[in-house]
């Protein structure tokens, strides 16, 4: 199969500051909605002198927009979700959210770990996905903002109960956010555990660079640094095989359109409806590398992800049926807006070859993922 090349130049330009915030500003803090127990949420806006705008609120420890400057200098919300906390609560699809105790599915929502099985919160099907009935998406965090040399930031704070959705173990998480004067979005993950539980955190923005939430990302280019992915079966569950991407619709090592190929009469696009996949990141340490870039043509934007993860989850919102309206009254239709989740791989505590995902008392997981934005003159 013949794949449609596309020659990029992914260039991550210096901006020139603007009169606003001196790096490090301490992050405005405000309302941004009430729970039904009557718990308050609050939104955390982070600025840089570029004029980069990031806001996150302590429900879900969401991401509600990014608003970035095209080649044009004109700045727009870069990712899709609601104005209101109201929407997050009725018509999530994980919109921005950190998704856990374990992101991506567990087979039949169920795991042997020392001896004993453990029975998740089935909610996907026959399986267990982003957390359960109630995961880290749908519950309120601690939230600390802080600024620093590196930039202004909130640190968000969760204690997961032993037990909560089936897991083992009181599992103690902080993510934090920091927007820097690279026009970056720093997310870290730090976790620690009284007992032995798998463990998979990451961040669900869907990106749409064309910055109006009103058109599919069809056009977007993408480039995967992945040789193989994880193939699923009909409940996407991985196979266990680590397939070639060579000569698939899953070859994105050189930049590729999204719409190349996302329609092409092949079983795991049929499986996925699209893109739904994971794929295995190549990698030479343990350190920082980069995972994808992406490239908006009609805007110029670009973004790029380095992660200490070992996969990416590409999935381009192909259950978006227009049921749901977002920001700005914009209907959300299939494929209008794709996520890069880094994470270790679907099913891994079912799975012995994939890279173990189980922290045991005494280690402390932490994980690093950094989007940096600019454009494309």
């Amino acid at each position: 199969m013949k794949h449609l090349a596309v020659a990029v130049a992914f260039v991550t330009l210096s901006w020139l500051p603007l009169s606003s915030p001196a790096p490090g500003a301490v992050p405005q803090r405000a309302r941004f909605g009430t729970m039904p127990d009557g718990t308050a949420i609050e939104v955390f806006t982070l600025k840089n002198s570029h004029g980069m705008e990031v806001r996150t609120i302590s429900y879900g420890a969401i991401i509600v927009s990014i608003r970035v400057p095209d080649r044009a200098g004109r700045l727009d919300d870069v990712v899709i979700g609601h104005d209101q906390l109201e929407g997050y609560l009725t018509a999530s699809r994980f919109f921005g959210a950190v998704v856990g105790r374990y992101g991506n599915r567990i087979a039949k929502g169920r795991f042997t770990l020392d001896g004993r099985t453990y029975e998740l919160a089935v909610n996907n099907g026959p399986n267990h996905l982003h957390g359960g009935v109630k995961g880290f998406d749908k519950v309120v965090w601690q939230a600390e903002p802080f600024s620093s040399g590196a930039g202004s930031g909130v640190s968000y704070r969760y204690v997961s109960a032993d037990g909560e959705e089936g897991y083992p173990g009181r599992l103690d998480v902080r993510v934090t956010y920091t927007l820097t004067e690279r026009n970056q979005i720093i997310v870290e993950y730090t976790a620690d555990t009284d007992k032995a539980t798998p463990v998979n955190l990451t961040q669900h923005s869907y990106f749409n660079l064309a910055g109006d939430g009103a058109r599919d990302v069809l056009d977007h280019v993408v480039q995967i640094n992945a040789d193989r992915y994880t193939p699923v079966d009909a409940a996407k569950i991985p196979t266990g095989e680590l397939a070639p991407v060579a000569r698939t619709p899953f070859d994105f090592r050189t930049p590729v359109r999204i719409g190349a190929h996302i329609a092409d009469d092949h079983p795991q696009i049929a499986i996925g409806g699209g893109y739904d996949h994971n794929f295995v990141l190549t990698r030479t340490g343990s350190g920082l590398q980069w995972a994808a870039r992406v490239f908006e043509p009609s805007t110029g934007r670009t973004l790029t992800v380095t992660t200490t993860e070992p996969g990416l989850q590409l999935n381009t919102a192909n259950a978006l049926d227009g049921s749901i309206t977002g920001k700005a009254g914009h209907v959300y239709r299939a494929r209008y807006g794709l996520c890069l989740e880094t994470q270790h791989f679907p099913d891994s505590p079912n799975q012995p070859a994939f890279p173990s995902t189980i922290l045991r008392p005494g280690e402390t997981l932490r994980s690093r993922t950094e989007f940096e934005f600019g454009v494309r003159r």
